[in-house]
């Protein structure tokens, strides 16, 4: 039995999921059958899964993703849907977020656009990358306030450092001159460094139109059009609850 002091000096080394492996051990028959060298293993990966989960909560609290159970495990596959298996299951090696690439995810109302995204974004944050879900209207309005209040710089800033960021509803009600300018910025900071998934109800071949500015949007589409991953949903959602959940 290791003493109280022991444990009091793991705790203290903040070795948590340590301390609770100790104690399943010593209610665990089979455990104290193990050698020294099996039951140390133990400890050490209880300590590692302990850490990693512990990470994964942070990560997904500070995503504030908008469908929060999403998963790529959920995914309902049918034929009918068209949906590239191979394209989806590459997506979630989360190369595409390593190598800072733009994933595009267009289709109408109720096909579960914002439930995929979620799900990739969840997928990217179990391999560790830092996510931030937010629809791009309630962005817009952010850095609209933030260039009034003096921290528009900062802010570019801090999005520029996050490894996704899901820009939810892109095309979804037009956008002022100053948010043009805005989305530039905000993209140019992000081409080669760090991924973006965005999803929209509008065709990507219409992006442009809508942006209303064929410099501006010369440039917006460049930076996230080229080298893309594009997922085009038709029919009912991907989800297997879909009865449960309207995608908006």
């Amino acid at each position: 039995m290791i003493q109280a002091h022991t444990i009091e000096q793991l705790k203290a080394l903040r070795l948590d999921g340590m301390v609770a492996a100790i104690a399943d051990q010593a209610t665990s028959s089979a455990a104290t059958e193990l050698g020294f060298e099996d039951r140390l293993s133990m400890l050490v990966q209880r300590e590692i899964d302990w850490r990693d989960n512990k990470r994964l909560t942070r990560l997904l609290k500070a995503a504030r993703l908008k469908v929060s159970g999403a998963c790529i495990e959920d995914i309902l596959w049918r034929d009918s849907r068209h949906l590239d298996r191979h394209l989806v299951t590459a997506l979630a090696g989360c190369d595409w977020v390593r190598h800072a690439r733009t994933v595009l995810i267009t289709g109408m109302t109720g096909t579960g656009k914002t439930w995929l995204a979620c799900a990739l974004a969840r997928q990217a944050a179990r391999c560790g990358f830092t996510v931030l879900y937010t629809r791009t209207t309630r962005l817009m309005t952010e850095l609209r306030v933030a260039h009034g209040d003096g921290t528009f710089g900062r802010r570019l800033a801090q999005l520029a450092r996050i490894d996704v960021l899901v820009l939810d509803d892109f095309a979804g009600a037009p956008m002022e001159p100053s948010d043009r300018t805005d989305l530039l910025e905000l993209l140019d900071d992000r081409v080669g460094t760090k991924a973006t998934l965005i999803t929209s109800q509008m065709a990507v071949k219409q992006w442009h139109a809508w942006l209303d500015d064929p410099t501006i949007a010369d440039a917006i589409l460049d930076r996230i059009v080229h080298c893309s991953h594009r997922i085009e949903l038709k029919g009912p959602s991907l989800r297997k609850n879909a009865d449960q959940e309207q995608d908006q």
